[in-house]
């Protein structure tokens, strides 16, 4: 039973959702009852009647009236039963950049970002080990495919999740990826417009391209080549569709290195040795505004298999200083 109650807005929720306030502090008052106490004005906002949409501010007043928690049975918090020392040790050495309001991460290829099926570990069942000298627990505000590796980034507090989270959604975000490809795109800078659609099939879901889709954009350069058996491809999405990247590379007909499941065979290099049957697909870089103000760019380094490819295909990395500045340099160029 919560009893009634008139609560300040504390700093760390100022600018979130009143629906996100509750789930935060009532998790046990169900959205369902939330919105019938907002229709009789039970909960009021600085004395005010408001919606769970409202935006609440730092030094508002919220008051919570008496309600009954939801009998029914919550989701079950994420375990970190099976979370070793050495597993908080990794998560701790990958991490790239970290300040008063973001962590980024360089997210290791073959690890999930949250649990599903078959997923025994996970960054989010790892997040504590993160927490440092903060009161809250780190928050993941966006995700990669457990194959890809490159930049995650992560709020340390709800504050800067609320703000990040706006970020991504308003597309104020931008992300380069790396790529090894098989072949060469026959025109080597361009844009990728094809909307995509998720499918159920007898191995699982897939994405495919259909018209009757969701909308997905993808800007690309060729960065280099190896003979035209393989490519380094540089992708800026616009939109952030399931498996976007994979299914535009292999519409173009340069199916992602190791993408099996998008590229089959045709995915694999025929006697290369020295290159992992793994995805080659890295975020590289991220730009993203700064909760403190002002736009902050991280880089990431490639994962040990994809340096080894790009050894291996005589590709080299330093020929890029900023993946974001050599991305707009050459596509100006290339239009010119």
């Amino acid at each position: 039973m919560v009893s009634l109650k008139t609560l300040q807005v504390k700093e760390d929720d100022d600018g979130i959702r009143l629906d996100r306030w509750f789930k935060r502090h009532f998790p046990d008052i169900a959205h369902s009852q939330l919105e019938k106490l907002l229709r009789k004005g039970q909960i009021r906002v600085d004395g005010k009647r408001a919606k769970s949409n409202t935006r609440i501010e730092e030094g508002q007043e919220i008051r919570v009236p008496p309600v009954k928690a939801d009998a029914r049975p919550r989701p079950k918090k994420v375990t970190t039963d099976n979370v070793t020392d050495r597993d908080v040790e990794m998560l701790r050495q990958s991490v790239i950049h970290m300040d008063d309001h973001v962590i980024a991460i360089n997210k290791p290829a073959g690890l999930a970002v949250q649990g599903g099926s078959g997923q025994s570990k996970h960054i989010d069942a790892m997040l504590n080990g993160l927490q440092f000298e903060m009161k809250e627990r780190p928050k993941l505000i966006h995700r990669l495919d457990k194959d890809t590796s490159g930049v995650l980034l992560l709020a340390r507090s709800s504050k800067a999740a609320s703000m990040l989270t706006k970020a991504f959604k308003t597309k104020d975000v931008h992300k380069i990826y790396w790529a090894a490809v098989v072949g060469m795109p026959k025109i080597k800078f361009g844009k990728i417009d094809m909307a995509l659609e998720k499918q159920a099939g007898k191995f699982g879901d897939k994405v495919v391209a259909d018209q009757d889709g969701k909308r997905a954009v993808t800007y690309y350069r060729t960065v280099d080549n190896a003979a035209g058996k393989a490519s380094w491809l540089a992708m800026m999405p616009e939109t952030g569709r399931t498996h976007q990247l994979r299914v535009h590379c292999s519409e173009l007909g340069t199916p992602i290195l190791g993408d099996g499941k998008y590229g089959g065979q045709e995915a694999f290099l025929e006697g290369a040795e020295g290159v992992a049957k793994q995805l080659h697909l890295h975020a590289k870089a991220i730009k993203f505004p700064h909760p403190t103000g002002g736009y902050f760019q991280v880089v990431s380094d490639l994962s040990p298999h994809m340096k080894a490819t790009w050894k291996y295909l005589g590709f080299d990395e330093k020929m890029v200083v900023d993946p974001f500045e050599d991305f707009y340099e050459q596509w100006y160029e290339d239009h010119e």
